[in-house]
């Protein structure tokens, strides 16, 4: 069997979706517009620089919508797919993911976005397996601010595959292929992980890693 791994933003989407949810909010008035928006593009440069202070990105993230009404966060949710991811799911990325799962390969999305942002894009790729940053919640099932468990950004996402592997009573060492599509020098340990790399969109940095490496190189978008 081969195992494969899609890292989400700038790999299989065109656009970041954790940072799109943050001007999603400013447009619909959840957070304070300039201010929320001047905050969100300086933790947006700070994780392309790979200098994320992680928890703090959540606690910030989270903050216009984890006390607000359980069926209004679930319709935001809802409206954000409609109106940032739908129009951005690109044909030749639902084909790359639909190839690997008709090869029977196992596959999985891994991402540093939270779980509440990503769930409805992974659904949307028919990609069942989703490891992704969980949020932490409280008794009443709300939103903490904090984050639980590894977080599944950049060396956390071995482990968080390894754990997932290990529950199916599998290792790494079982699948005769592990490719990892990815955009970002983030994924390098999960690109390092894998037998077969793919720098996919890459950014500068990862297209000359790839080059100096042997990658494959793939652009999805063009």
């Amino acid at each position: 069997m081969n195992l494969t791994l899609f890292d989400l933003d700038g790999t299989l989407l065109p656009i970041d979706s954790d940072h799109a949810f943050g001007q999603f909010m400013v447009r619909t008035g959840w957070a304070d517009g300039a201010a929320f928006q001047a905050e969100n593009d300086r933790f947006f440069a700070d994780y392309q620089a790979g200098r994320l202070d992680l928890a703090a990105y959540i606690r910030f993230a989270t903050s216009p919508w984890r006390d607000r009404p359980f069926d209004e966060i679930e319709a935001g949710r809802v409206r954000f797919f409609e109106e940032a991811i739908q129009p951005v799911l690109h044909d030749s990325a639902r084909a790359l993911v639909r190839g690997h799962a008709e090869a029977g390969d196992l596959i999985a999305i891994v991402t540093a976005t939270n779980e509440f942002v990503t769930q409805p894009i992974a659904r949307a790729f028919e990609v069942p397996t989703l490891i992704a940053v969980e949020l932490a919640r409280d008794a009443q099932g709300r939103v903490t601010g904090d984050i639980q468990g590894i977080p599944s950004y950049r060396e956390g996402k071995v482990p968080r595959v390894e754990a997932w592997l290990a529950a199916q009573g599998r290792q790494r060492a079982d699948f005769d292929r592990i490719t990892v599509y990815s955009d970002s020098t983030n994924d390098l340990p999960l690109l390092e992980w894998a037998t077969d790399a793919v720098a996919t969109n890459p950014s500068a940095a990862l297209e000359a890693i790839a080059r100096e490496r042997g990658w494959r190189i793939l652009r999805l978008f063009e």
